[in-house]
């Protein structure tokens, strides 16, 4: 667990270095060009989503694509804090972070990603009350209730960021600065504490890991009572439409959660794995959330026609 480093505390850190993620020089370019077109790309989808569910009478006025709309206005974001610091350490610019841009990093991305972990939760809920509760589903999920869900969420996902970035840097850091990581997040932070970390690595164990797998339980146990409800449909296209809503919600709960525990709940872990599976939970999900939405849901597809087929027939008329 935590351990105490000797070393003189006459030392106070002022930056700290990213060294990134790990690879040959030769691919230097390549990973750079990839990195920035995927943040380019994750931008423009969530954009997209924003402005079809912003345009389309029938999706703003549903509270999930109310959700949906919210969390791809947080992947946007989410997207800002992490992936430019990752393509720039693929340049030949200076590798060190303020200690104050690495607080306010570390902060924002607990703060955005607790929050998309509690968005993900309502979004199932939604889901359950739609499917399994369809009569009393407008006076249980209307647009009042689902404001103040959302509100709740981002206060609670605010709190939860103030409180790791309090208790991370709470600790005295006086040399070396070299963060093994992409960006500043906890246990890569915590290892160049000189102080012990037994306390932190708890709280990160049950702030973090438990509270994002008890959120996930949550959302398999909704899940759960979905597809047992699906599966009483007895026409085969309300199946479809159903499965298709839910489909694309349960992906991308899948892809977020499982690496997010992995890391989380191995807070004092020094794995190789650990950079890959960030990687994939922190820039890969993001990515992939527009794509998922807009393939799989057929509701955002008709959406995107309607929209299409209104912008064309607008321009036929000038």
């Amino acid at each position: 667990m935590g351990e105490t480093k000797n070393t003189s505390l006459d030392t106070v850190v002022t930056d700290f270095i990213l060294l990134g993620l790990p690879h040959p020089p030769s691919l230097r370019t390549l990973l750079f060009l990839v990195f920035f077109i995927i943040y380019i790309l994750t931008q423009l989808g969530n954009l997209l989503i924003l402005l079809t569910v912003w345009a389309d009478p029938k999706l703003h006025a549903r509270p999930i694509y109310i959700l949906l709309a919210v969390l791809s206005f947080l992947d946007m974001w989410l997207s800002s804090v992490i992936v430019p610091r990752v393509f720039l350490n693929f340049t030949p610019t200076s590798k060190a972070i303020p200690f104050g841009g690495c607080v306010a990093q570390l902060y924002f991305f607990h703060f955005l990603g607790s929050t998309q972990c509690f968005l993900y939760t309502l979004m199932a809920y939604d889901r359950y009350l739609a499917i399994c509760q369809p009569l009393r589903y407008p006076v249980l999920m209307n647009g009042r209730l689902c404001t103040i869900l959302v509100a709740g969420a981002w206060v609670a996902g605010s709190i939860h960021g103030s409180i790791q970035a309090t208790l991370t840097f709470r600790l005295p850091y006086c040399g070396p600065n070299q963060v093994d990581y992409f960006i500043c997040d906890i246990p890569a932070i915590l290892r160049l504490a000189c102080a012990d970390t037994t306390i932190n690595e708890l709280v990160t164990f049950v702030d973090i890991g438990v509270v994002a797998a008890s959120c996930f339980m949550l959302i398999l146990l909704s899940y759960a009572n979905i597809v047992h409800a699906i599966l009483k449909i007895r026409t085969a296209n309300g199946r479809r439409q159903a499965f298709s809503t839910c489909g694309s919600h349960l992906t991308v709960v899948t892809v977020y959660y499982v690496p997010c525990i992995f890391i989380y709940l191995r807070a004092g872990s020094k794995s190789p794995l650990d950079g890959a599976v960030a990687v994939f939970y922190t820039v890969v999900t993001l990515f992939l959330n527009p794509l998922i939405y807009t393939l799989r849901n057929q509701e955002v597809k008709s959406a995107l026609k309607r929209i299409t087929a209104s912008q064309g027939a607008a321009s036929e008329n000038k």
